[in-house]
Parts: structure tokens; sequence; C-alpha cells
């Protein structure tokens, strides 16, 4: 009797009223991809500070590496909302095999390239499509949990839980990325991420049965789920927000580079970062577990101010102590706002949209990323050593701005009229 009663659990959540982690893992189906899923999002962690370190070490410029990592943020950010787009029409194994394939390549190639010393010019033309082909696993994952959690109110929970598993890569990506480039050769963290885009990459596509149904087959609602998600005012707000996230992992990882650079340590830039993406995930787990009863505008408000403040010390900093302990306040504050973004989508968003949604997310956070590198990096060769950290101080307070003016676009619009109070789905009421 006990097992039969855990088997309706995992496969109805919606029995429980107290949405966790461990239901949540019960849910059928879910290992299936989140095995796979875990291991194809490892590169996206390594991406940029393997550019920056190779790039850095080959011409001994911190602004030619920060450009060189931007060509692939801002091109993982223009083309990434439309590979979702893509992902929800045809399926996300379409889009996945031909994209890991070209990620690797040109992978492949921007590392020969800057190992030959090739121009600036030539490293633009091979961290373009590098971004471009990035695969969005993480999106993908995303919408995988909206099918399987159709109706429940662990969708919240999923949302933490996927958080969580994104700053895990990032307390991982840059450490293993760093320790590889600093200990092997310079080449060596960017020649992983191929191998592991590669491989990660077509095990999730492999998974078939748990993809999302494309939006062509859903009859008469094709016209609705067709639409683009840019056009919800609040997925716009949202999206700004998100730049501002991208600030601070940019920020942090040139600033980062270059302060443990100037006192001899480079190898303490993959702890500090790594401590940086603990308290993310720490705060994540934790953020997950609470069953809240503030409106998650009300706890994007109250996040993101947070982060706002904590960013804005990061400058201040002079001794590796200190800059770990604010690390650690800054990471403890993005997880909330990461996760109420995420959250919001699914009361803004019709289904069918929702993977080019989260993919405009998560493409913002390379492009703030992607902006606050080539700044910061400017910014570190012209002043001092650490001035860099100014970056997400900036991006955040700008961030924040918006946010607080426009906040009342992040209310799900009448359409989406819920029947039912409470933490997860929302059912939508029609309207003729």
């Amino acid at each position: 009797m006990a097992s039969t009663v855990t088997s309706e659990a995992a496969e109805n959540p919606q029995s429980s009223p107290r949405p966790g982690y461990g239901q949540l893992l019960r849910t059928r189906g879910a290992w299936t991809f989140l095995l796979p899923g875990f291991a194809a999002r490892q590169p996206f962690a390594m991406l940029t500070i393997s550019i920056v370190l190779l790039v850095q070490h080959t011409t001994g410029s911190y602004g030619a590496a920060g450009a060189a990592a931007a060509a692939t943020g801002v091109s993982m950010a223009l083309f990434a909302p439309y590979s979702g787009r893509l992902a929800d029409r045809y399926g996300q194994r379409a889009v996945l095999i031909p994209g890991v394939l070209v990620h690797t390549v040109s992978g492949l190639s921007l590392t020969a390239l800057a190992l030959a010393h090739a121009p600036l010019w030539a490293l633009f033309a091979a961290a373009v499509p590098t971004g471009a082909s990035v695969p969005q696993v993480g999106p993908m994952v995303r919408a995988r949990w909206g099918v399987r959690l159709q109706g429940s109110p662990l969708m919240s929970t999923a949302a933490a839980f996927e958080s969580v598993t994104d700053e895990l890569t990032f307390v991982f990506g840059p450490l293993l990325a760093t320790a590889l480039c600093t200990t092997v050769t310079p080449s060596a963290g960017l020649v992983t991420e191929a191998a592991l885009t590669l491989v990660g990459g077509l095990l999730f596509a492999a998974q078939k049965s748990t993809q999302p149904p494309v939006s062509a087959a859903e009859g008469g609602h094709a016209r609705v789920e067709h639409t683009s998600a840019l056009r919800v005012p609040g997925v716009r707000v949202l999206i700004v927000t998100f730049l501002g996230i991208g600030s601070v992992f940019g920020g942090m990882q040139v600033g980062l580079a270059a302060f443990t650079e100037s006192i001899g340590e480079p190898g303490l830039n993959g702890v500090l970062y790594g401590v940086f993406a603990a308290g993310n995930m720490l705060s994540g787990i934790v953020c997950g577990a609470i069953a809240w009863k503030a409106a998650p505008q009300r706890r994007l408000l109250v996040g993101y101010t947070g982060l706002a403040l904590t960013a804005a010390a990061l400058w201040t900093a002079h001794s590796v102590l200190l800059l770990a302990g604010l690390g650690l306040l800054v990471g403890m504050c993005i997880a909330p706002a990461l996760i109420t973004g995420y959250t919001l989508v699914e009361g803004l968003v019709p289904a069918g949209a929702r993977t080019e949604a989260f993919t405009w997310l998560t493409g913002a956070v390379a492009l703030g990323q992607a902006a606050a590198v080539t700044v910061a990096g400017q910014l570190e060769d012209r002043l001092w050593d650490g001035a860099g950290f100014l970056v997400p101080m900036a991006g955040t307070l700008l961030a924040l701005a918006t946010l607080v003016a426009l906040r009342s676009r992040l209310v799900p619009p009448a359409r989406n009229r819920t029947v039912a109070r409470g933490v997860g789905h929302r059912v939508p009421v029609t309207v003729d």
C-alpha cells in the first residue's frame, strides 16, 4: 500500500498540499531528462571564462579577451530566442542536434585561431557562431517540467530546482575551466567545453519521450501558441531585469580574474567565483523549500533590491576574504530574483511560447554578461585592478529602477485569471 501511495503521488503531484524537492524528483520520467540535461549544461558555465583566460593569455589584454567573449555572448543572446521559438514549433530535438554540431566545430575553430595569434576580427568571426549555437538546454528542461507538471503546485519548486541546478553548474564550470586553463594549457577549457557540449547535447536530444509537443499540433490554439513571447509586456520587463543579473556575472568574471592576477594568485579566480555561485545555489535551495505567501512580483522587488545593494559594494573590496564574503552575499541575492522571474513566466506567457520566453531571459543574462565583460575589460585595462566591479553596480541599479517603474506589467493579464490561489500552476479562464 505504501508503494502505491508513493507512486500515485509521483504521477499526480497536485495530490500533495506541500510541494517539495523529494516529491518533484519522483515525478514520472523526470530523471530521463534531468541527468543528460545536467551534463549538457556544464559547457554554458565554462564558455565565457574559458574564452577570457585563453585570449588574455595569447594577447595579454583583458580588453581583447572581454571583446571576444562579448561577441560570443551577444550572438547567443540574439539567437537564443529564435532557437526557443523553433523548438516550440518543430521540437527540441530538431533544434538541438544541428546546434550541438555547429557549436562544437566553431568552438574548436576559435581555440585554434587564438593559439595561432589570429587578429581580433578573426576571433570575432569564430566567436559569433560559437555563441549563436550554444544549446539552450536550461530553457528546454524548464519547458519539459511544464509538460510533466501541468496543473501542479510543484511548478514553483521546479523553478527553484532549475535555478539551483544552473548555479551548481556555475560552481563546477568556472572551477573546472580555470583549473584546466591554469594547470594544463590555456586552450584546455574551450576544448573540454566543446567535448561536453557534443556528448551532453546529443544525449539530451535523444530523450524524445519527454520533450514538449510542437505548437503546430495544438489545433485551434495554434494562432495563440505561435504568438511571440516578446509581445508580452511583462516579459520585456523581465528581460531588462535579467540583463542586470547578466551584468553581475560578467563583471564578476573579469573583476575576479584581474584581481587575482594582480595579487599573483590566478588560481584563486575559480575559487572566488565558486563561492559566489555557491551562495546563489544555497539560497536557491532555501527558496524552493519555502511555501511563499507573498506575491511573486513583490518577492522580485525585494530580492532585486538586495542584489543591487550588495553588488554596489563589490568595488570597495581590497582583500580576498572581503571579496569572498561580498561575493557570497551577491550570489545569495541572485537566486531569488532568477527563480521568481522564471516563475512569473508561467502566468504571463501562453504554454506554447514558454520555451521562447525562457530563452529570452537566458539570452538577456548572456547579453548583459557580454556587455559587462566588454566594459569591465576596458575598465581593468584603463583604470585600477578591480575597476570591473563597477559594472555590476551600474547594471543592477539601472535594472532595479526599471523594475520599480514598470512593476505593474508583471501582473498576469485578464486572459490568465486564475480560478484558484496558491503557488504553482494557474488555470486560465477562457475569454471568447
